[in-house]
Parts: C-alpha cells; structure tokens; sequence
C-alpha cells in the first residue's frame, strides 16, 4: 500500500437480554449498544478499539464509517467482512506482529502505510483496531499524537491507560523512535492535518509539557 491509502483485502462483549413488563426475556432491545473493549475517540473522525465481534456491529453502524483499518496480518473473518461489504465500509488491512519484546517487526514504513490510510479524509469516520486495542493500536495512536506536536509525556499518558497492566517499553521505544517527518510533509500537502487537529489550549499544554521535559533533560545533563 501507498500514501495515496490504496486499499488491501479484511471486526467483541456479552449477549444482553431485556426484560418485559411480566419479567420474560424478550431479547436485545434495538437501542441497546455493546461497545468493543477500548472504544475512543482519537480525534475529529478517526476512532480506536479492540477486535470487533458480531456484537458490536449494531454499535458500529451507528458511527456510520466509511473505512476500518485492521492492524492484524491474519484473514478478516468472513462474519466482518459480509458487516463491512452490507454497509459500504472500505477494509485497509496492514498487518503488524503482536508487539512482543524485542520489537523487531514494525518500521517506519509500516507505521506510516497506516498513518496514510487513517488520516486521509477521504477515509473518514475510520476505525482504526488490532486484537485488544492496546498495543499495536496505542502505536499508531502514539504516532497521530506527534503528527498533533502532543508532548511524549502526554502521548505515553494515553499509550499506558489504554494498555494497563501491560504497558511495554518498546513500544513507547517505538512510538519516540519513529520519524514522523515524511507523512507530516505529505500531509500537509495533501491538506489531511486538519488545524482543529491542534487547539490553541492543546498546544499550550503540549508546549508547557514539552518544555518541562527539556528542563528536566537538562538538569540530567549537568
């Protein structure tokens, strides 16, 4: 897959029952919605999540998207892939290894393959999920926030709440390490950075933050 997003061929919560008024099961209501594990918002169009199951497809409707990006190499479930062809989703499938020490598997061009597909407009609402919605997502979500000037201390904030308890180190390794300067140039020729992406009060916090890391590196330093 290229920056231009091109598409690659490749969606969990328990059954809920309602009760009537003479206390008999009478199935899941319409407007009962199971959420997949590690469901958020990112930013402006673009979400995250866990693997979806046939559960939170009601859900999934609802946020009416236009594409899903799949961060797992394995074949699409063809339960998922009949969900998406029903209504009209567009599957981006760039594949990553399950992040396990060391992290040998994820370049560059991985990271960026995948920022490419989430970013692009044209792709928007997007879900953006891998198995568990920790790992492999909180990466690339990592990335988003630097193509958004977040401060690491802020970005690695977010990375360990949505990975607890098993936050891994080379994964936050992975997320400082990558260079975001190619896809940032692209974008921002394309016009897909959106500047509501980075509020005036967002970047003031990014900036208190990141000053604060550049006194602390230079207190070490002496």
């Amino acid at each position: 897959m290229d920056l231009d997003g091109q598409s690659k061929p490749a969606m969990v919560l328990p059954y809920t029952a309602e009760r009537g008024l003479d206390g008999k099961n009478v199935g899941r209501s319409a407007n009962t919605d199971i959420v997949p594990e590690n469901f958020s918002l990112v930013v402006g169009e673009i979400y995250r999540s866990s693997f979806p199951r046939s559960e939170h497809f009601e859900f999934l409707q609802r946020l009416n998207l236009k594409s899903v990006l799949t961060l797992v190499p394995e074949p699409y479930p063809e339960e998922n892939l009949e969900f998406l062809k029903r209504n009209g989703i567009q599957l981006f499938q760039v594949g990553m290894s399950g992040n396990k020490e060391p992290f040998v598997n994820v370049t560059d061009e991985t990271i960026t393959t995948a920022l490419a597909v989430a970013i692009r407009p044209e792709n928007q609402p997007v879900l953006i999920h891998c198995n568990r919605g920790k790992h492999r997502t909180g990466c690339v979500v990592g990335c988003i926030r630097k193509l958004q000037n977040w401060a690491l201390t802020m970005i690695f904030d977010e990375y360990r709440r949505f990975s607890h308890p098993k936050s891994r180190p080379m994964d936050q390794q992975l997320i400082e390490m990558y260079d975001e300067r190619d896809i940032v140039d692209y974008a921002r020729e394309m016009h897909w950075i959106p500047i509501e992406w980075c509020t005036a009060d967002a970047k003031d916090i990014a900036d208190t933050a990141k000053a604060s890391e550049e006194s602390t590196d230079r207190k070490q330093d002496r």
